[in-house]
Order: C-alpha cells, then sequence, then structure tokens
C-alpha cells in the first residue's frame, strides 16, 4: 500500500515502500533545530485530511511549537485496510521514536481483518479525544432534514447507498449501523460503502456516488461552510458549539433515540521500555496543557478527554469489547 518512511534508530522499512506515498505527505512538519537523536515520527493510519491526520498533525504540531520532545517530527501516512496496515507496521517495530495515532476505526478494523494483534497489545499513550459524528447529505440532496432521509431509508435501505471514512466495524459504519436498527432497519440491508478518510468520502458525496455519509464533522467544515455539504443531524448528546455548527440538530431532538460517539488516541510500539513509555506519554501531557493544542480541540469541535497509561490500556480493552458486542449484537 502506499506510504512513505524514513529510516531511523533500530527501524528497518522495506525499500521498495519508500518510494511511495512522498507526494501525498511531503516532508516532516518540523523546523530544523534540536537534536536529531531526539528526532520523532507520528505515523497516520489514513490519507490526508481525514480524521487521524488532522488529530495527529495537531499533536504534532502542538509538541512542535512548544519544542515539547528536543527535536522534530515526520508525518507519514500509511493507508490501507481500515488502518491495520499502519497498525501491523507499528506492531513490527522496535523504534522508539515512533507513534501511530488511533482510533475507534482501527479497533473495528482488527476486529473485521481478523488480526490477532490487538491496539492495547502496542504501548498505549494516551487517548486524546472523543468526537460526534455528522450524518452529511450534498447540498442539493432532496433529504432537506434527518426525518425526510430516514423516512426514505426505512422504504428501501438496500437501493440508498450510503458511506463512511472507514471500514467495516469502524466507527462511520458502526454509527449507520446502530441508527439503522435504532429505526427499525435490518443492519444487513444497508448498502454501506467504506472510504479511506474524509477526503475521499467527501468525493463520493459531491460526486454523488452515495447518497448521505456518516462522519466526524471536523473534516468537512471547508465544504459545509462553502454549502457544498449539508448536515442533517449529529450524534451527541449535545450540539456541536460554534456559530455554525449549534444550529445542527442532534438525533435525540429528532426524536431518535441514539447516542454514538468516536476517539482517538496515541501508540507507540510493543517492547519499549517503561522508561520510554513514560516519556512518550510525559510529551503528551504537556502537549495537553498547550494553548496550541487547546486552540485544535476548539477549532475542530473535539471532546477533550484526555487518559493516559494504565487508564487508557484499561478502555482499549473496552473499546474491542464494544466493537465485537455491537458487530454480534447487528449481525455483522
Amino acid at each position: 500500500m502506499p506510504r512513505t518512511t524514513r529510516s531511523r534508530g533500530r527501524a528497518r522499512w522495506a525499500p521498495l515502500l519508500v518510494l511511495a506515498l512522498v507526494a501525498v505527505v511531503g516532508a516532516g512538519c518540523g523546523v530544523t533545530r534540536g537534536d536529531p537523536s531526539k528526532d520523532m515520527t507520528m505515523l497516520i493510519p489514513n490519507s490526508p485530511g481525514g480524521g487521524y491526520d488532522q488529530t495527529g498533525r495537531a499533536a504534532v504540531a502542538a509538541m512542535e511549537a512548544n519544542d515539547i520532545t528536543g527535536g522534530t517530527f515526520e508525518v507519514h501516512n500509511i493507508t490501507g485496510a481500515g488502518g491495520t496496515i499502519a497498525f501491523s507496521e507499528l506492531m513490527r517495530s522496535d523504534d522508539e521514536h515512533t507513534m501511530l495515532t488511533v482510533g475507534l476505526g482501527v479497533v473495528g478494523s482488527a476486529y473485521s481483518f481478523g488480526l490477532d494483534d490487538k491496539l492495547q497489545d502496542a504501548t498505549p499513550l494516551a487517548q486524546l479525544i472523543e468526537d460526534q459524528e455528522g450524518i452529511l447529505v450534498p447540498a442539493d440532496s432532496p433529504y432537506k432534514t434527518i426525518d425526510d432521509f430516514l423516512e426514505d431509508w426505512k422504504k428501501r435501505p438496500d437501493q440508498i447507498a450510503v458511506g463512511g471514512g472507514s471500514s467495516p466495524g469502524g466507527p462511520d459504519h458502526l454509527f449507520p449501523m446502530q441508527l439503522a436498527k435504532t429505526v427499525g432497519i435490518e443492519p444487513r440491508e444497508v448498502r454501506y460503502v467504506p472510504y479511506d478518510g474524509g477526503g475521499p468520502l467527501t468525493s463520493a458525496l459531491l460526486g454523488e456516488k452515495i447518497k448521505v455519509g456518516f462522519s466526524g464533522l471536523g473534516e468537512f467544515e471547508g465544504q459545509i461552510k462553502e454549502g457544498e455539504l449539508r448536515v442533517l443531524a449529529v450524534s451527541g448528546e449535545k450540539r456541536l458549539e460554534g456559530e455554525m455548527f449549534s444550529k445542527f440538530p442532534t438525533l435525540k431532538e429528532s426524536g431518535v433515540d441514539l447516542v454514538f460517539t468516536n476517539w482517538r488516541g496515541v501508540l507507540a510500539p510493543p517492547g519499549i521500555s517503561d522508561e520510554r513509555r513514560d516519556a512518550m506519554i510525559a510529551y503528551l501531557e504537556e502537549m495537553h496543557e498547550s494553548p496550541e493544542w487547546q486552540k485544535a480541540l476548539k477549532d475542530n469541535k473535539w471532546i477533550d478527554e484526555f487518559k493516559t497509561g494504565e487508564e487508557f490500556k484499561n478502555f482499549l480493552e473496552e473499546q474491542n469489547a464494544r466493537v465485537e458486542d455491537t458487530m454480534k449484537e447487528l449481525g455483522l
């Protein structure tokens, strides 16, 4: 699958793969300064512009702006298999200078693809955020309200193509499946099309390949602001904040008894020393308190849900159970 990488420390990247994704991800985010021995890599498990990409790059920008690690970062997007290509790369690595941005989507993909390794088998560092999902349509969609969509969807779920920026088992897949079940649609009748992140999902919506999209709204702000996309509803307990987003109703306001949230966090390779793990957690704790990160939370409408170490590991175990139980409950 396409990606860019650079060897550092003891990690060894396959030479043929070094050539891929150069045009996509660009160079590292940092400027030349600091100690090269402290330089780091942030791996992103989907394409540029997606939710993982936004979260990982925002964390990197905050750490670099405050010289938290003493070195610079390179950011590499590794696409494919719902994030499991990137996760498997991390699990094979022993590089103590590497982090991977992950979330519910990678938990779901690991389950769907039958991986032996689970996210907690890496080195859990920190959960960073929670994120609501939104239900999106093109500007010229005949669905003016969530009720319009649900009424039509219930009549012909197998004929209305819906999509999301994650593979089966990920948040953009689980959300419409849970919504379908809540409104009386058999989930196995839903015509769901997976895309690798927000960029491809946007193209599918604007290109009329699908009728409705399910995803976090932060990565679609430009299209929503320009009037290219409309939001029918959001999935959280409360409406999002901000002049543009606060007008979007929750599902519960619309009479649908469902609340759904996504999350994102950061892992390191398995087997690193406790000392190095603690140092990397300390980087993220300092990052979390920075004004740059606090601004990113506000700008992206992310919910501040920060936990580290063992607490995050326990959370990951709960998320594995959440995905497995939900997939079985939905008969998927």
